[in-house]
This record gives structure tokens, C-alpha cells and sequence, in this order.
């Protein structure tokens, strides 16, 4: 324990410290918390990754790509979802911003002795705090946590679209694959057929009139391949684009699996959109933020408050001090338009949650009902497409033993493949029915999201 004598020379020794060394120390103790400045100067150019090795996360990723692997690449490599990654960081400062208390206000003033009665330096000081930031603080900080838990909502809903759109693609290319298999199957045996009417024709022994319908189903069939062609590169770019690769990268995938869509456990789901949906959850803490917005703007229509302690000294000595209160009459200003416009915005909020909460339901029974009738059309072809397989089956066998004309067997072939190919297409349908369903209810989502599992 220390004894008086060493309190007094430990007084004694402060008060005898100079002044510039007593403010130096308390300059030096402000500075100690504050922020520093760095710059981040902007690239000259910059360029995506030109194979799925620079990928972020590739490493011990396997080939073909299946839709696990895919969309954890697509989660850790998109470039919008990395920049959107950064409005986190903004929302968590901004919450710490609106949480905090104002600093307490201190004043002070000397006045010399220059003439007139007295011996003495004046002086005045003061210290107040703003009463009225600590009767709103507990609903801007419960505004300030919805906000930032509201921008991590909406970040994930970003998320999930993303995979949405991914899977979308990936639906797209493996059942388009498919169909380019099969298509150019019906263009080489059309091909084939064209060259020998064209020699014919060349020869004299067929009249072009008579062949011209054939010569357009080839034709036909050119622009199809094509067309399917066409679709390929522009979803094999928009998918390079997804995981942030240059358009020429090929990205081979895995074939998808296929199981029957689960009506009862959509319908289940659907129930539970409110909780399950991260764009739902988002309106719901945007709405949580606006409500506690309002709250705080009731509270602080009363008088902004001020309470401290002044204390002065005049040039006799006499010194005086006591509480000070400071506050503002609210005669004019009672903070009725930041009431106004914070009760109307939460009214809007409302309306639009109402509003998304009842579409939703009406989107889901409305994608089901377009399944529904894709399933009927598949059921409706398969045993046609069956047959028609099994008739090209049969017109080979006869044209190889020189009992059915070449003609004859192409067109019952091309018939085959092209109901093939419509059945493919119902399928590809029907999958990307299952993925706008699963986007919908949220599936694969928690029941409920806390700000654990929306932060990214």
C-alpha cells in the first residue's frame, strides 16, 4: 500500500510536469484509437482464370464436375457474389455506427485579467451529455442489427438465385448434349440420303420436283443442329461467366440425376416460405429495422435534452458551480415528418412482405400445375416414341437386306430420333420445373435463418 507521503510527491510531481508534456500524453492517449489511413490503389487491368485449376476451392475437385462441386465453385468464384460479399462489411460498420452513444460534450474558456478590479486568470467549464441519444439507444441498435442482418439476407438470397441460375444451366447443357447427339444422328443419315438424291438427280434418273421434300428435310435439319448449337455456346458462356472463367474454358459436367418431384413435400415446404426463404427472412428484418426506426423517431419528438455540470471561476476567485440542463422547446420542430415518413415506409414494407408472402404461394401451385402437364405430355409420348423406335429398328434390318428403299428407312429413322429429341426436351422441362420449384420453397434452406447462418 502506498503511504500519503508517497500520494504526495506523486501529486506534487504532476502538478510540477510542464504543460506541453501533460498535453502531449492526453493527445497521444486520443490518438491511440484512432483510424489510420491506407490506400488500395485500383489495378491497371485485370482478367478472369483461363482454366478450372485457378479456380478458388478447385483442389481435389474430380472430373467431370457434378452439381455438389459445381456449386460450391460457383459459391466461392462468381465475381457478383464476391463483390457483393464487400456490402457485408459496409452493413456490419454501418451497425456499429448507429449503435453507439455521441461523445460527450466538454467546454471551457479563460479570461485574463486585462484591467479592473481583481488578482486572478477566469475561467469556465463545462461537461454535458445528450439525454435524448440514450432514450433512443435500444431501438437503434435493434434497427441497426435488423439492417445489417437484412443485408446478409438479401446476399444469400443473391447466393441462391445464383445456384438457381446453375443449375439451370447445367439442366440445360447435359439434356442439350443429348439432343445434339441424337439430332446430328438424324442429320447424317439425311445427309447421307441428300447425296444420293443429288447424284440421281445429277444423273437424270429423278426429277428434283419429285425430291425437294427430302432436300428440305436435310435442310432442316442443318438449321436445327445449329440452333442447338448456338443455345450450347451462349450456356456454356453464361456458365463460365458464373464461375468467373474466361467464355473459351470448357467446363465438363457430370451427367444429372433424375428422381420424380415430391408433390407433398414441395406443398410441405411451401408452408414455410416465410422462414425458409432468404428473401423473405430479408423483408422481414428490413421490417423489424423500420419498426424500431419508428419507435426511436416517437421517442425522440420529446425536447432534445442536454444534462452536465459547469463550473467558473471569476477574476476575484470566487468560484461557482452546479448541474446544467439545456433543452429545446418544441415549438415548431416536434419531429412529426421523421415520424411521418418512418411510419409510411413501414406501412410500404408491410404491404410488399403481404404481398411476396402471397405470390409465392401462387407461383409454386402455379409451377406444380406446368409439371403436372409436362408429366402428362412425357407419359402421353413415351409409348409412342417406343414404338417409333422400335419401327426404325425393324426399317433398318429390311434396308440392309435390300426389302425397304433408302428413303423409306431414313424417314422412319429421323421420325424415331425426332420423337427422342421430344422427349428429351419434356424432360429438360420437367427438370427445370423441379429447380424453379426447389428455388422457390427454399429448399435445402434452414426452417429458420438467425444471423449465424445469413452471415456470409
Amino acid at each position: 500500500m502506498l503511504s500519503s507521503s508517497h500520494l504526495r510527491y506523486r501529486s506534487v510531481t504532476a502538478h510540477r510536469l510542464p504543460a506541453g508534456m501533460l498535453l502531449a500524453a492526453l493527445m497521444a492517449a486520443g490518438l491511440a484509437g484512432c483510424a489510420t489511413y491506407k490506400p488500395l490503389p485500383l489495378p491497371t487491368q485485370a482478367e478472369s482464370a483461363s482454366s478450372l485449376s485457378q479456380l478458388q476451392g478447385y483442389a481435389g475437385t474430380t472430373l467431370p464436375l457434378d452439381s455438389v462441386a459445381l456449386e460450391r465453385l460457383v459459391l466461392l468464384n462468381n465475381p457478383d457474389l464476391r463483390t457483393a460479399h464487400a456490402r457485408h462489411q459496409a452493413a456490419q460498420a454501418q451497425r456499429r455506427q448507429d449503435s453507439v452513444l455521441p461523445n460527450p460534450v466538454v467546454g471551457g474558456s479563460i479570461g485574463y485579467l486585462l484591467s479592473g478590479v481583481g488578482d486572478g486568470t477566469a475561467w469556465t467549464a463545462s461537461i454535458s451529455q445528450d439525454i435524448a441519444a440514450l432514450i433512443t439507444l435500444k431501438p437503434r441498435r435493434e434497427a441497426a442489427k435488423a439492417a445489417a442482418d437484412e443485408v446478409d439476407a438479401s446476399l444469400l438470397w443473391e447466393q441462391w438465385q445464383t445456384l438457381g441460375k446453375a443449375r439451370l444451366l447445367v439442366i440445360g447443357l447435359v439434356e442439350g448434349d443429348r439432343q445434339i447427339q441424337l439430332q446430328q444422328r438424324a442429320l447424317d443419315a439425311l445427309m447421307q440420303r441428300e447425296s444420293r438424291i443429288t447424284q440421281q438427280v445429277g444423273k437424270g434418273n429423278l426429277e428434283r420436283l419429285t425430291v425437294e421434300p427430302d432436300l428440305s428435310a436435310a435442310a432442316d435439319a442443318r438449321a436445327a443442329m445449329d440452333d442447338l448449337q448456338r443455345r450450347r455456346l451462349d450456356q456454356q458462356q453464361q456458365l463460365t461467366a458464373l464461375l468467373g472463367l474466361k467464355p473459351d474454358v470448357v467446363v465438363p459436367l457430370a451427367p444429372l440425376a433424375r428422381a420424380e418431384l415430391d408433390v407433398a413435400s414441395i406443398d410441405s415446404e411451401a408452408a414455410t416460405i416465410s422462414r425458409r426463404r432468404p428473401d423473405m427472412v430479408a423483408l422481414q428484418l428490413g421490417y423489424q429495422a423500420q419498426d424500431a426506426s419508428l419507435r426511436a423517431a416517437v421517442l425522440a419528438q420529446f425536447p432534445p435534452l442536454s444534462i452536465g455540470y459547469d463550473a467558473s471561476q471569476d477574476n476575484s476567485h470566487v468560484r461557482n458551480g452546479g448541474p446544467a440542463v439545456s433543452f429545446a422547446l418544441p415549438i415548431f420542430d416536434r419531429n412529426q415528418g421523421n415520424i411521418g415518413v418512418a411510419r409510411a415506409t413501414r406501412e410500404q414494407l408491410h404491404q410488399e412482405y403481404v404481398t411476396r408472402l402471397a405470390t409465392s404461394r401462387d407461383e409454386v401451385n402455379a409451377l406444380l400445375a406446368q409439371y403436372e402437364q409436362l408429366h402428362a405430355q412425357w407419359l402421353a409420348l413415351a409409348p409412342v416414341t417406343a414404338d417409333a423406335i422400335n419401327a426404325a429398328a425393324h426399317a433398318r434390318t429390311a434396308w440392309q437386306a435390300g426389302l425397304l428403299d433408302l428413303r423409306s428407312y431414313v424417314d422412319l429413322d429421323v421420325a424415331a430420333i425426332n420423337r427422342q429429341i421430344a422427349m428429351i426436351a419434356l424432360e429438360q422441362a420437367m427438370l427445370e420445373q423441379q429447380a424453379a420449384l426447389e428455388l422457390l420453397v427454399g429448399r435445402g434452406m434452414p426452417s429458420s435463418l438467425d444471423q449465424d447462418v445469413i452471415a456470409p
